[in-house]
């Protein structure tokens, strides 16, 4: 008999292309009574329009489930660097919407 995790376990392939990933600034969510719509954008200064870099669709059990892990890893990352510098935290703070760059329109 086959050794029980071999038997659950599952291989992953990461294909080149994506390996090196997607910066992105801004995260969107939507969702309806069936799924969550996630779209993850980057704002560039200068630039009148964001790009959309990347769409995730998942059920609201694979959203929440996405919920936890975040949480359990925010929650290893501090305790491992220090709290998560929040907006609003530190004086004079403001999230870079525009770069100071012009104000694009939709």
């Amino acid at each position: 008999m086959e050794n029980p995790t071999e038997e659950n376990q599952l291989n992953i392939e990461l294909p080149e292309e994506m390996a090196e990933g997607h910066y992105v600034n801004l995260a969107l969510i939507a969702h309806s009574p069936s799924e969550f719509v996630m779209d993850f954008i980057r704002i560039l200064p200068g630039l009148p329009k964001a790009k959309v870099k990347s769409r995730v669709v998942m059920t609201p059990d694979h959203a929440y489930r996405l919920m936890q892990a975040l949480q359990e890893n925010i929650q290893k990352y501090e305790e491992a660097f220090g709290p998560i510098m929040k907006e609003g935290d530190a004086a004079g703070f403001q999230f870079p919407m525009n770069y100071n760059g012009p104000i694009g329109e939709a």
